[in-house]
């Protein structure tokens, strides 16, 4: 695996870099070696984050983890995408295409139990069109993370979400 590590208010030690190495480097055995992982870290205030982004075709695995010690993050991350790949790879339907990222002995393993996913509820609503920032006064009103809505402007579906930081973000499909 490549890493590609970058640090925002935080500069990137030696230290750091050898505990990605350390514990990252245990998931070697599910990519193939030119699988790039970017991790960043960051600090804000008294939160120690660590991101980890393995771009993957046609898909991303990602994990985040903030703690009060970046060291703690670390540990935790491995395990978070550990996880994340065992699903992922109980998930697959053309095991050839859509894991050209992951190594063939990793496919190849045994299946694991296989976290069922369960839908309990399903709803529906009437989606009138409106605005984005309308949308963002709906989802506040709703007490949501985020909501959908028909966008007045391309008579398309959207989502507006609220982020970590109390802004808003926006997903738009592309065709």
């Amino acid at each position: 695996m490549r890493y590609i590590i970058s640090g925002r208010n935080i500069d990137v030690t030696e230290g750091l870099k050898s505990a990605i190495y350390e514990k990252l480097g245990k998931l070697e055995r599910y990519f193939t070696p030119e699988t790039e992982v970017h991790v960043t870290f960051s600090v804000e205030k008294e939160r120690q984050k660590v991101e980890v982004t393995i771009p993957m075709k046609g898909n991303i695995v990602r994990a985040e983890q903030v703690s009060p010690d970046m060291y703690a993050s670390i540990d935790m991350i491995e395990e978070i995408i550990e996880r994340q790949l065992r699903k992922y790879k109980n998930k697959l339907v053309d095991q050839k295409q859509s894991a050209m990222s992951l190594s063939q002995a990793f496919i190849a393993e045994e299946e694991t139990e296989e976290e069922e996913i369960v839908i309990s509820k399903v709803k529906t609503f009437p989606m009138k069109p409106m605005d984005a920032e309308e949308a963002c006064v709906q989802m506040e009103l709703l007490g949501h993370e985020f909501f959908a809505f028909r966008n007045a402007e391309t008579d398309e579906i959207n989502v507006v979400y609220k982020r970590k930081n109390g802004t808003y973000g926006i997903i738009e499909p592309e065709f």
